[in-house]
């Protein structure tokens, strides 16, 4: 058993109840009107980017496999959905015995997306698949909106070590998906020793500014850090005066000093002089890390700067701003009656104010240009067409209830890079913009 096994402890007994109440009544529903057993495929998708970003990242893919898995009501749910009265008691001997038995098709975890892709495609009985949607909305608008930030971060940090340090800025649940996801999207490690524990992300830290009150003067915290942790510790150099403290560290570490980390003041400034000061003093190899509520357009904008690695707390968990992907979970088929053979007849809502959706069983594929870099996301009904039969994104995730496409969180990771490279490359500019590939709609058929 690995640390992805052991997992974490959460205040309810499964994930059957990360949910909404109103899946549960629909259920009952369509248990008594005889509808519940209906073949349907529900759809994850997203109308719109958030304002001025040019691509999205599927994040939490891995997450949603263990949901679905773990998705269970046991004894202890079924009497408080009993003592609340949510539902009658046919549907409670319903719920006793479910298990997801469908299937579920998605883009890899790590895979680029943009308004209208078919992110997850989930298939089975009305009844199996309503009642995920929740927790796939849950899981994949969180874990997606932190994987997305944490892209941006890194393109702007060109190369440069990033690491993730919002543990303290968000629920204690949350941190660790968002560790998760900032390591999808490009950090190299975490804070959380929680999300090392679960996700085996590599875990880093040294001292805060309290370390250094608790001493009597900085020389004695510095000298203190170093005989416990060595001369390739990081000093934080900014409780009082920086050039004393980068002063006082490098007599104390020597030139073999691994790191100063520097938390506030003007960071490009700074760097400069603390930079200058360390090659000065023979600490040339030394590296300096700057912290202090970065995004990525402060991260860019110290991209000339004498810079080694940044931390990222705030703005990387709360999504930069845009903390859902705001992905829905759309009903686009079911069949025309309960009958086991009984073809999909496309749906779709229609609406006014932008809510509209697109009937039919998609998939997905990504269309390139001349020279191998992808120019349309093509989402169709129908026959896949030749040309884009060997592109196609949507990969097996679970069949018949099991599942089949589990991976190691660097593979998402691996993943991500190389599909943020096949973008062109405005991609990753930071200036407002239109999504970087249009969506290209093509219906061929029912889609059944």
């Amino acid at each position: 058993m690995g640390v992805a096994d052991l997992g974490l402890p959460v205040d309810v007994p499964s994930t059957a109840l990360f949910t909404d109440h109103y899946e549960l009544t629909m259920l009952q529903a369509a248990l008594r009107s005889g509808t519940a057993g209906r073949r349907s495929v529900f759809e994850v998708f997203t109308r719109r980017l958030p304002d001025g970003r040019r691509y999205g990242v599927v994040g939490g893919t891995g997450r949603v496999l263990d949901a679905v898995e773990n998705f269970r009501f046991d004894a202890d749910v079924l009497r408080f959905l009993r003592e609340r009265r949510v539902v009658d008691e046919p549907t409670l001997e319903w719920l006793a015995g479910y298990r997801f038995g469908g299937d579920i098709w998605g883009y890899p975890e790590g895979e680029v997306y943009f308004p209208g892709s078919p992110i997850m495609r989930v298939e089975g009985s009305f009844g199996e698949c309503v009642l995920l949607e929740t927790v796939i909305l849950s899981i994949l608008n969180h874990d997606s909106a932190i994987a997305a930030a944490a892209s941006r971060m890194s393109s702007a940090a060109q190369g440069r070590p990033l690491i993730e340090m919002g543990a303290r800025r968000t629920h204690e649940l949350a941190a660790v998906a968002a560790s998760r996801a900032a390591y999808l999207g490009g950090f190299t490690s975490t804070s959380d020793l929680a999300a090392g524990f679960r996700y085996n992300i590599p875990t880093v830290g040294t001292s805060a500014h309290a370390f250094t009150l608790l001493h009597d003067s900085e020389r004695d915290a510095f000298q203190a850090q170093v005989d416990s942790l060595g001369r390739d510790t990081t000093l934080l150099v900014d409780t009082y005066d920086v050039a004393e403290a980068v002063r006082t560290a490098v007599e104390i570490a020597g030139p073999e000093l691994g790191s100063v980390r520097i938390d506030s003041g003007d960071l490009l400034l700074v760097a400069h002089r603390v930079r200058q000061q360390l090659d000065e003093l023979g600490a040339r190899d030394t590296r300096i890390i700057v912290t202090s509520d970065l995004d990525e357009y402060a991260i860019a904008s110290l991209a000339a700067a004498p810079v080694d690695a940044y931390g990222v707390g705030t703005q990387l968990v709360t999504g930069s701003g845009h903390p859902t992907a705001s992905m829905v979970y759309k009903l686009v088929a079911r069949a025309g009656s309960g009958d086991a053979g009984a073809p999909l007849v496309p749906v779709a809502k229609k609406s006014t104010g932008g809510k509209t959706s697109v009937g039919g069983r998609k998939w997905a594929a990504r269309r390139l240009d001349a020279y191998g870099v992808a120019e349309a996301e093509v989402v169709g009904t129908g026959p896949v067409p030749d040309a884009l039969a060997g592109r196609q994104l949507l990969v097996e995730l679970v069949k018949g209830g099991e599942v089949v496409a589990r991976e190691p969180l660097d593979a998402a990771r691996e993943r991500h890079a190389a599909a943020r490279a096949n973008l062109p490359l405005s991609a990753t500019q930071l200036s407002r913009g239109e999504p970087v590939l249009p969506t290209e709609y093509v219906h061929r058929g029912s889609g059944s």
